[in-house]
């Protein structure tokens, strides 16, 4: 996908950003070798890390796009909700997979040792300081309610 827009050196990390997630969604891509793999545990986790660090980064624009052009800014604050969602489902979906049983006898790794705690509950932690910052800036109609349609100047 191209842009309009120059790009040049403007926003280096998102566009690294931008660029693996398109190379993992290639990557995961089934093909006749290699069916695709369903989601674990880990995936999601990664995935939740970055829906969050992108639903904070909407936040931060819809707050200085506001001002000056209040329509745009609009339209981010609805993205950043429907984000929230996303997230929320990513989050949601983590919790009905089950727990990979992969420890071995001695050998194992003790997370519930680690000062942070069980890496399973990482996603829980990220998600609830997340859905704090969420809840200070939208109501619970707001959040429950249905993507609207909604229509677009960009010729299609």
């Amino acid at each position: 996908m191209t842009s309009a827009i120059p790009v040049g050196d403007a926003y280096p990390y998102l566009r690294a950003a931008s660029a693996g997630i398109r190379h993992h969604t290639r990557a995961q891509a089934p093909r006749s070798e290699h069916p695709a793999l369903p989601a674990d545990r880990a995936h999601l986790d990664v995935l939740h890390a970055h829906l969050t660090s992108l639903h904070q980064l909407l936040d931060q624009l819809a707050d200085t796009t506001r001002p000056p052009h209040p329509a745009a800014g609009r339209h981010l604050a609805t993205a950043h909700t429907r984000l929230w969602q996303a997230t929320a489902a990513v989050h949601d979906a983590f919790h009905l997979l089950p727990v990979a049983d992969t420890a071995s006898t001695d050998t194992e790794c003790h997370p519930e040792r680690l000062p942070e705690g069980p890496p399973v509950l990482t996603i829980c932690q990220r998600h609830l300081a997340a859905g704090h910052a969420v809840r200070r800036r939208t109501t619970p109609a707001d959040l429950n309610a249905p993507a609207p349609g909604h229509t677009t100047t960009c010729a299609q």
